[in-house]
């Protein structure tokens, strides 16, 4: 069970192309959302269909692939471990921010080319 611990799988589509950086080192990381679905039924009895977004960071190979085969609208599967960080806005106040560091990525559907 030990490799249980912060595993985070997640299938969905992303909702902007990845924004990527590459480092003097050469390492390159991909900054991306992606939009998951939940369908249930309400207490009424009605459908109902909830998004969550999500963010997620990937390196080195992971970011490479994303940057290279995904757009907007891609719909891909990670897995990965929830972070937490905390960084200072232009004002000074502390924001807090949670994410997914993606280890693994598979592409999804068909390639999706932007207009």
């Amino acid at each position: 069970m030990g490799n249980m611990r912060n595993k985070v799988q997640l299938i969905g589509r992303l909702g902007a192309k990845a924004e990527t950086k590459r480092f003097d080192s050469g390492k390159l990381k991909a900054s991306f959302s992606i939009a998951t679905k939940d369908v249930f039924k309400n207490a009424k009895g009605e459908k109902v269909e909830e998004t969550t977004w999500h963010n997620i960071i990937a390196w080195g190979n992971a970011a490479e692939v994303i940057e290279k085969y995904t757009d907007k609208g891609s719909e891909i599967a990670i897995e990965g471990k929830l972070t937490n960080r905390s960084y200072e806005d232009k004002d000074g106040q502390k924001k807090y921010i949670t994410e997914v560091v993606a280890e693994e990525v598979l592409l999804l559907g068909e390639k999706v080319t932007s207009a």
